[in-house]
């Protein structure tokens, strides 16, 4: 609640305080005294754009300030730490305005943007203006009223929790479905290409190695002459190479015995006689290995020219690159079919929880529409008690075609101003006055259920008087049982009923100039003031035994 709102340096307003108690309190005042201008500076408070022009001084800042107690506001304390800010048993707004028009706002002592104390604060305050009805035209806040009343706590929470479910399952098969279509496109074509390597299962390195292969092939004659060649001269010609290494050790090691030294040449003539003999072996073991089959050449030239095709067309070089992409394709032909499967199981998931929703969502809908007759006659009943007897009120359920984040339903408060018979929605049908006394009974009958933020109501009670006024002031006194209201009325009946009684008057100061003030009157003083409001400036005996009699 609101505990104390300091104002400085601001229309025609010097320097103000003012401290309101926790249930109603009355705000009263001749016409242009300053009640309008101090809901202006509150208007600050809760983000409004400055104006440099109310600056009384143009040399000094104008700074308003509320303190609020929200150590019962849940609510509150959630949305400060959402904002990364200091969560205290009290809470300190300020705006300041220089005379530049640079306007700043501080959250206790921490600069914010008016965004997020739009946002703060509409927990903590609803100034409920005489034009300011947005709260009663929005759907969420009539589904609000609606659910509060018939108790759907429970019910709105296993629909939320299981929605909420629902449209992450949509979203994610929305998202696959899209990828599985992309996909689509390609998969036949990447079909095609695992399909054609496949074909030929290319083994690692194994162009390379036929190109090599062919070259050898290709010259496999020369090569055959060569080594052929070479062996006859180690092993088979009239003269073999390698018996004559032989011979020429056998002769050495006959003069060993005469020529010791010769002994170690011996050695090393007939380790030579065996290398010889082993590369002949070699060498003939190399011819027999090359071939010269025509059909095998042709069969690896097809081969060769088709890697040599794939390679270019994959704009790849080796095998190996050949290989990665076939396996590449594999995998990607796999994930669609995984895709698929993970499609279907997500359809299956989507199907079970779209019925669940349709299921608890019908189930909300119909404790709705038990409320929404009830509701209609008990606030059409208040109306007539707050000087509208011929409106009828009535909340209307509009099936929707497809689940929502709040139900499978809209509501629509509707009003006939005239019994008419025409019902319109409430916004259209209904005078900014008669909203405000709309939005007076709607409040009062969710008062006890929930927590509801300072109410501050304009002049809610303007075009009504005698029993009218006075159901006026038992809905404000009924309402400030469960929360803080501050009402600025013109009304005896309803001021009567304050538990604190705010003055508000205009005076001249020490340097001529007319400033706003503000006072608690005692309860003589409220007497009388009230007194003023039913007989004017000089009330007589009757209307002070009136007001007395209006105090209690």
């Amino acid at each position: 609640m609101l505990v104390q709102l300091s104002i400085n340096n601001y229309a025609i307003i010097d320097k103000l305080n003012i401290k309101p108690d926790g249930h109603l309190n009355i705000v009263t005042g001749e016409t242009g005294a300053g009640k309008s201008i101090i809901l202006g500076a509150m208007s600050l408070i809760l983000g409004e754009r400055a104006d440099t022009s109310v600056l009384i001084n143009k040399e000094q800042k104008c700074v308003v300030e509320a303190c609020f107690d929200i150590s019962n506001n849940a609510k509150f304390k959630s949305a400060l730490l959402a904002a990364e800010l200091d969560e205290e048993e009290q809470c300190i707004i300020r705006r300041e305005i220089n005379s530049s028009g640079k306007s700043r706002a501080f959250v206790n002592d921490t600069p914010v943007n008016l965004t997020v104390l739009n946002s703060l604060t509409a927990l903590l305050v609803d100034l409920h203006q005489q034009f300011d009805n947005h709260a009663i035209e929005d759907d969420a806040f009539q589904l609000f009223v609606v659910d509060v009343l018939a108790q759907n706590e429970e019910i709105k929470k296993r629909y939320i929790a299981n929605f909420d479910e629902y449209q992450q399952i949509t979203q994610e098969l929305k998202s696959k479905q899209a990828q599985q279509l992309q996909w689509q496109k390609d998969v036949d074509y990447k079909q095609f290409l695992f399909d054609e390597l496949e074909q030929f299962n290319f083994a690692p390195n194994e162009i390379e190695n036929t190109e090599q292969q062919l070259k050898q092939l290709s010259a496999s004659e020369k090569i055959i002459s060569i080594l052929q060649q070479a062996r006859f001269v180690l092993d088979e010609g009239e003269q073999p190479l390698a018996n004559e290494v032989k011979r020429q050790a056998q002769q050495l090691q006959s003069i060993s015995d005469l020529l010791p030294d010769a002994q170690s040449l011996n050695e090393r003539l007939l380790s030579i006689y065996a290398e010889a003999k082993d590369i002949a072996s070699e060498l003939e073991l190399l011819e027999s290995k090359i071939s010269v089959n025509p059909a095998q050449m042709q069969l690896l030239e097809e081969r060769l020219d088709a890697g040599l095709k794939l390679q270019k067309k994959h704009a790849v070089t080796s095998t190996n690159e050949l290989i990665a992409i076939y396996k590449q394709l594999g995998e990607e032909l796999a994930a669609t079919l995984n895709l698929h499967e993970a499609i279907s199981k997500l359809e299956e998931q989507h199907a079970k929880l779209l019925s669940k929703v349709h299921h608890i969502g019908k189930e909300l809908t119909e404790s709705r529409a038990k409320i929404a007759p009830k509701l209609s006659l008990e606030i059409t009943k208040m109306l007539a008690d707050v000087g509208m007897p011929n409106a009828q009120f009535k909340v209307t359920l509009n099936l929707l075609k497809q689940a929502t984040f709040s139900g499978l339903d809209q509501i629509v408060f509707q009003l006939d101003a005239n019994k008419s018979g025409n019902f319109q929605p409430v916004n259209k049908a209904a005078s900014g006055g008669e909203m405000s006394r709309i939005a007076l009974c709607i409040k009062s009958l969710i008062a006890r259920a929930v927590h509801l933020p300072t109410l501050i109501f304009d002049e809610v009670d303007t075009g009504i008087s005698g029993e009218a006024a006075r159901k006026v002031a038992a809905l404000l006194q009924d309402l400030a049982v469960y929360h803080q209201v501050i009402c600025i009325t013109h009304q005896p009946q309803v001021a009567a009923k304050g538990s604190t009684h705010f003055y508000v008057y205009k005076e001249a100061g020490k340097d001529g100039k007319i400033n706003t003030q503000v006072r608690v009157l005692a309860t003589e003083e409220k007497v009388f003031n009230i007194a003023q409001m039913i007989g004017g400036e000089e009330p007589s005996e009757a209307a002070l035994n009136n007001a007395r009699e209006l105090v209690g």
